[in-house]
């Protein structure tokens, strides 16, 4: 018997087919169809409650959903589309045998981005790869790139020069600088860590600075995220299970990437059972305690990008604008697209690289009319996308940083 999720018919009946819900759905905004917004994806989703089989159309139009959860807020009747779409992707896992070539690809992905030390070993290979030019080879217009989109996406989406996780090494335990205002767990995460570990030790010197004592442990793996938001649920418990146990001397966890702790959020869901810790984004806990360090000026304009996971998912907006203006000399401007995604979700721009690249140029477009220098967001898969995007242009990107690297910049001069 499966122990995946399965959708909860009560919460189909929530939706009153008002369609508030379509403005906001990046889909329907491409292509127009019904069914592949979110009032007729919950219309598939009850026909597989139904007992319809689910075979390629349904699946694909499940498969083409971002997952950016931003039909959510937007919904008047408050339907929980998040736990209706999650479980109909596990219900699918289960149900559904894909096609040859998708399951490779699924394979590899999922064999590579939750594990931190096959990342790792990557590092080689990718640097080769740039230093040899072959990206021409897999850019969209190549005969390459057009045979093997998927794989020419995910070869483009690796950062241009990945930082040294050696350099930015974390301790076990950071000390809060003054009197100690809170202890928390800090996740490192996968991609994070291994080709952002900047953006760690910038969570850890700005949460120090705060009067914040980090504990890092050492031996803490993936959080299930990618495994989570696409159906993957037996994996998805296992690694959270993994997570529960290395955390469990803190009561508080914080996170720095939007996809992770949306899933730390979700784990009573798959697990059945409340962790025994709270879980928090760190522009969630800065917030809350409210400054206690230096801002040192920062003449500077920044766009910032609502990350889906953090905005839709967690509902975070304010605290990551609120901490930027905290910054005096910075100047925030607003991105006018209305929150759309990126395209990045997860591993989506992967799976399905044609819409991620066109929502992708649809962002750097916005973007580039903020005419901000810098781009700040909370996501490491938004960066990447982000940066993709802006190759594919002429004009030369801003530049592209998390919010804690902006308030590191700002507390430690760093």
């Amino acid at each position: 018997m499966s122990e995946g999720r399965r959708p909860d018919p009560r919460l189909v009946g929530d939706c009153v087919h008002c369609g508030f819900c379509l403005p906001a759905c990046p889909t329907y905004e491409l292509w127009g169809e019904e069914m592949d917004s979110p009032r007729g994806r919950i219309h598939l989703i009850d026909q597989l409650i139904e007992g319809a089989p689910a075979d390629d159309v349904l699946t694909g139009h499940l498969d083409a959903c971002l997952g950016c959860l931003a039909c959510v807020p937007a919904c008047p009747s408050g339907v929980r589309y998040d736990l209706l779409i999650g479980a109909a992707r596990a219900q699918v896992e289960d149900e559904h045998r894909r096609p040859l070539a998708d399951r490779l690809l699924r394979g590899l992905i999922f064999a590579l981005f939750p594990r931190p030390g096959r990342l790792r070993l990557l590092r080689g290979p990718l640097t080769a790869y740039r230093a040899m030019g072959l990206e021409r080879l897999m850019a969209r217009d190549a005969p390459l790139g057009r045979l093997v989109p998927r794989l020419a996406m995910l070869a483009r989406l690796a950062p241009e020069r990945p930082e040294r996780p050696t350099r930015e090494r974390l301790p076990a335990r950071t000390p809060a600088k003054g009197t100690t205002r809170a202890r928390v767990g800090m996740l490192t995460g996968c991609v994070q860590r291994e080709f952002f570990p900047g953006v760690n030790a910038a969570t850890a010197r700005v949460l120090a600075a705060e009067g914040v004592e980090v504990i890092t442990p050492r031996r803490q793996g993936c959080c299930g995220a990618l495994s989570l938001h696409t159906g993957r649920d037996r994996e998805a418990r296992r690694f959270a299970r993994r997570t529960m146990k290395a955390f469990k001397d803190v009561d508080v966890v914080v996170t720095n990437a939007a996809g992770c702790g949306s899933a730390l959020k979700e784990y009573r869901e798959i697990l059945g059972e409340e962790p025994p810790f709270r879980v928090v984004d760190v522009a969630e806990l800065l917030h809350e305690l409210g400054p206690v360090a230096e801002r040192r000026p920062l003449p500077i304009t920044v766009a910032y990008h609502d990350a889906c996971h953090l905005a839709n998912a967690q509902g975070i907006r304010t605290a990551p604008r609120r901490l930027l203006q905290q910054i005096p000399g910075l100047t925030l401007r607003e991105i006018g697209d209305g929150g759309m995604c990126c395209g990045s979700a997860g591993v989506y721009n992967v799976l399905h690289p044609d819409p991620a690249m066109e929502l992708g140029d649809r962002k750097a477009d916005a973007i580039a009319r903020t005419g901000a220098d810098v781009l700040v967001t909370a996501n490491p898969g938004c960066l990447l996308q982000i940066a993709d995007a802006f190759k594919r242009r002429d004009t030369p990107p801003p530049r592209l940083a998390h919010t804690v690297e902006i308030l590191d910049e700002s507390i430690n001069g760093r």
